[in-house]
């Protein structure tokens, strides 16, 4: 077990993580080879009635369930049934692709290089979108870029029932679950998964960045069978699953994946840019010491967990809340380091400081006036806060990201405030559909705002887009200095690529497959803009 001093650590951390991304519950276990070191619940899994998570509350897991996909496919593959290196094709006949490129492998979904889009959740099962792909032309053969594609673990899970003739959620009993002695798990979200399982939550605004202020909404409980990641499961649970990668494939049961399966899973493969992506799983590198590691998110919850192999620790977080997945490993590595410093006898690390997203130490950069061409902005420096004047008062930003803020305003709270720079002088601001210039009045730099001439019938494409798709609800476009600009509700924003005709490529990025649409013109205006397959329809709000 962790010494006490440690455990400590670990609640407090626990706890801070809990109130900085506003969870209403989390629970978290450490593990090694053998046994739990650390099992421990915090705050709620029901608001409304109060009810607390404990270590038998079940969570949606999100893409921590990829290998549970990927194990029993790796199975048939030891026992000949599978040549990863096959076309989709051989074992899935309906499977195809409008492509003039070498056909899409299992390997290639496998590890994100199929060329195909991330996929969407507007159905609860993903056949349709799976065997929809035929409409989809990719712009990279496979093998060549990483693309992380959910529809592509979607189409996994389909190919493994085929070949075996059962349902995925049986597989994955049959072929992990059980044999892990995973009995508190459901293999799919299913009504009667819901039993002792915490309630999700999102923020009751989809269609802006968070804030802390704004009041949590119950996600409703959907039904969800496919193979990017569908399990409901316990803290305990998750700790025997890795407890089955420290061990290199062996169970209680005996060995479930071989030495090449394992190796498959979890060394360099891909590079994503930030990691290496193999079969389900990521590796990265803190201080020059690898670890193994994924996030999750189903909606309504997202998880972590993060292996030391040369350790032999792990850590598993579940919580009952939406959002980014990659601060949530952030915790679990933080975890994680101090549990291997325990083990070795060495001082814990210090605690994260609490900051103060309204302390900027560098505000100067970033105060002065700035114009569009029908509005002004005005941003002071003021004790180490960047201040924006908001009619007869003043709004202190909250950084974001490097050179990005929120302001919590009536008028800024629907998209973040950019800064951009030249020469490593900050020039100009965008805010939603607005563009600012540095300095100067309306008068002088009229010219200047009014220089970035577009197609006329970009107008017909600005708006507000709505789907009924959990993970992505809405998205605005706007056109932004010259550009049609996709502006993602939780305040990222991308350029439009013109492909022709109504069809524009999302982000500069020649390899990307992600794409947009935009059809059924009435009275001067898109109804309709298809994102990557997924439809969606212009809505009456702003």
């Amino acid at each position: 077990m962790l010494g006490g001093t440690a455990s400590t650590y670990l609640d407090s951390l626990a706890k801070q993580s809990l109130e900085e991304f506003g969870l209403p519950g989390m629970a978290l276990a450490v593990t090694d080879r053998s046994r739990l070191l650390k099992v421990s619940a915090y705050g709620v899994a029901d608001i409304a009635s109060q009810t607390p998570v404990t270590v038998s509350t079940r969570f949606e897991i999100g893409s921590l369930g990829k290998p549970f996909t990927v194990i029993p496919l790796m199975q048939l593959f030891e026992a000949g049934g599978v040549d990863l290196h096959a076309p989709v094709s051989r074992y899935l006949p309906w499977f195809k692709v409008w492509s003039d490129f070498p056909e899409i492998t299992v390997h290639h979904l496998l590890n994100h290089t199929s060329g195909l889009p991330r996929g969407t959740d507007i159905g609860p099962h993903g056949l349709y979108e799976s065997w929809a792909l035929r409409d989809f032309s990719p712009v990279s053969a496979p093998g060549d870029y990483f693309c992380y594609s959910n529809i592509g673990y979607k189409s996994l899970g389909f190919l493994l029932e085929r070949v075996t003739g059962q349902s995925l959620p049986q597989i994955i009993l049959e072929r992990v679950l059980e044999p892990l002695g995973m009995a508190d798990s459901s293999p799919a979200v299913t009504a009667q998964a819901r039993y002792n399982a915490a309630t999700g939550y999102a923020s009751t605004y989809d269609d802006r960045p968070e804030h802390s202020s704004h009041p949590l909404a119950p996600v409703p409980w959907a039904p969800y069978a496919t193979g990017d990641g569908a399990q409901v499961s316990t803290i305990g649970d998750m700790s025997a699953y890795l407890r089955l990668l420290l061990n290199r494939g062996w169970a209680p049961s005996g060995r479930l994946l071989s030495e090449e399966s394992l190796n498959l899973m979890t060394g360099n493969g891909i590079w994503t840019g930030g990691d290496y992506y193999g079969y389900g799983l990521a590796t990265y590198s803190v201080n020059g010491r690898e670890y193994i590691g994924h996030g999750g998110g189903n909606t309504g919850f997202r998880s972590a967990m993060v292996i030391d192999m040369e350790e032999g620790l792990g850590v598993v977080l579940l919580t009952n809340r939406m959002g980014e997945t990659d601060p949530l490993v952030e915790v679990a590595q933080m975890l994680l380091t101090a549990a291997s410093a325990d083990a070795n006898g060495q001082p814990l690390p210090p605690l994260p400081a609490s900051t103060d997203v309204t302390e900027i130490d560098n505000a100067a950069d970033y105060a002065g006036a700035y114009q569009s061409a029908d509005k002004a902005l005005h941003l002071a420096a003021r004790e180490g806060q960047l201040l924006l004047q908001c009619g007869s008062g003043e709004v202190a930003l909250e950084r974001r990201a490097q050179d990005v803020f929120y302001a919590l305003h009536p008028e800024f709270e629907l998209a973040l405030l950019e800064f951009h720079r030249e020469d490593g002088q900050v020039t100009e601001l965008f805010h939603g559909p607005d563009w600012y210039v540095r300095g100067g009045n309306a008068q002088e730099r009229a010219g200047e705002l009014a220089s970035f001439p577009c197609p006329e019938e970009w107008e017909a494409y600005t708006g507000h887009y709505r789907a009924r798709n959990p993970e992505l609800s809405n998205f605005r476009v706007a056109v932004r200095k010259g550009t049609l600009t996709l502006l993602h509700p939780w305040g990222n924003t991308s350029p439009l690529i013109a492909l022709g005709g109504c069809r524009f490529r999302i982000g500069p990025d020649l390899l990307s497959p992600e794409n947009l649409t935009f059809s059924a013109i009435a009275d001067g205006k898109a109804l309709r803009a298809d994102y990557s397959g997924c439809p969606y329809y212009r809505t009456f709000d702003p």
